[in-house]
Order: C-alpha cells, then structure tokens, then sequence
C-alpha cells in the first residue's frame, strides 16, 4: 500500500449539518425517494439516478454493481438489463435484493431492501421505444457477463447489428427488459456533524408503512 492509502483513517469530511426530522418524511417512502431524486437533480448532482444493486448467488456470494433507475412508481424503482446477466440469473434463484442510492453532495443514502421481479414486456417495449436507436443496437450485441476474447468482438457485432436493423426499427429483443423493486424496508440516512447522522426506517405493514428512527 501507498502513503495516501495509509492515511485513510486521517480523512474527514466537512458536513453542511442538513437536518432531517421524522415529521418531515413521507408517509410512503416511494414519495421520499421521489423528492430526494428531484433534490440530488436541482443540486446537479453527477448520475442523481444511480443505484448500487446487490443480488446474491445461490453460493450465498453476494454481487454488487451500479445500474441507473430509468423511472419510479408507488410501487418502487426500475432498471432495465440483460435478463441473461449475472444479476438476472441471480435474480431467477433468489429475488431478494439490496439497493442503495448515494448522493455525496448531498450527504444522503437510502436502501431499499425488498424483490425484484421482471416488468411486463410490454413496459419494457414503451422504456425500450424511448431509447437512443444506439443504445437499442447496443442490447442486442452483448451477452451480457459472458467472457470474450477482444473489445473487437462488441465493436464488429454492433456494426453487424446496424446493418441488420438498417432497413426499419429495432425489435425489443426478448432476452432484454426490466426489474421493479417492491420494498419491503426503506432507509433513509441525512449525514450530520459529530458522526450523528439521522437515520429512519420505514417497514411495510398490512396497511401502510412504519417508521421509527434509528441510532447512527
């Protein structure tokens, strides 16, 4: 390890001691999602739709990557893949889920806990019509998680894709869609000064939503 590496423990961030109260929250977290996001979008923060995903292998070996919200109802966000990626396949065997947006600039976090189920295709057609033509190309030339020898291999199957859908518009492709998270527990985390954070936790109840603030 390096110098700088050494004095991680050393580093410390200034805090703009945001408050956050349980009377100011919510009453569905889907709502505080929401407001956070429209926040994090007037702050400009870089990717305020970012999400870190967590899926977890029937080995029990738990798998994280980042993936981008593209739109969010009362019943929780989605994002869009290869349903012939890891996370996918993951998801197939255990729909249990961990999801986690970050807004640094902020001093913000929520998780979501909760399943991930497939949309229907026919949402997954009006996202996909909405798409850069690029970007609808582009979901036809990887096998998503699968080993290949060179970039080359991409770049000659994206032309080879181009050329094929050339003459009209490009299918949804059958092996490509999304995945809603219905939450199950929602935490909300505002960062203060001292390491005194705010957090609360929202549960879901036969009737609504719980919540109940936690230690930091």
């Amino acid at each position: 390890m390096d110098e700088s590496t050494n004095h991680l423990t050393d580093l410390r961030a200034r805090t703009r001691d945001r408050e956050l109260s349980g009377a100011s929250l919510c009453s569905d977290p889907m709502d505080e999602l929401a407001a956070w996001y429209e926040d994090a979008v007037r702050a400009e923060v870089r990717d305020p739709n970012a999400m870190s995903v967590s899926t977890v292998s029937p080995e029990g070996q738990p798998s994280s990557r980042i993936v981008l919200m593209k739109y969010l109802d009362t019943e929780g966000p989605v994002f869009f893949t290869n349903y012939e990626s890891r996370k996918a396949r993951e998801l197939a065997e255990n729909p249990r889920v961990s999801v986690l947006f970050f807004w640094p600039e902020l001093e913000r976090q929520i998780q979501i806990r909760g399943t991930a189920r497939r949309i229907t295709s026919a949402e997954s057609l009006r996202y996909f019509l909405r798409r850069p033509r690029e970007s609808q190309v582009g979901a036809w030339v990887s096998a998503q998680s699968s080993v290949i020898s060179a970039r080359s291999v991409l770049e000659s199957k994206f032309e080879e894709m181009k050329q094929k859908f050339a003459g009209g518009d490009v299918p949804l492709p059958s092996f490509w869609g999304g995945f809603r998270v219905r939450p199950e527990q929602v935490e909300v985390w505002q960062g203060r000064k001292h390491r005194l954070h705010d957090r609360f936790l929202y549960t879901r109840e036969a009737d609504g939503w719980a919540t109940a603030r936690l230690a930091p």
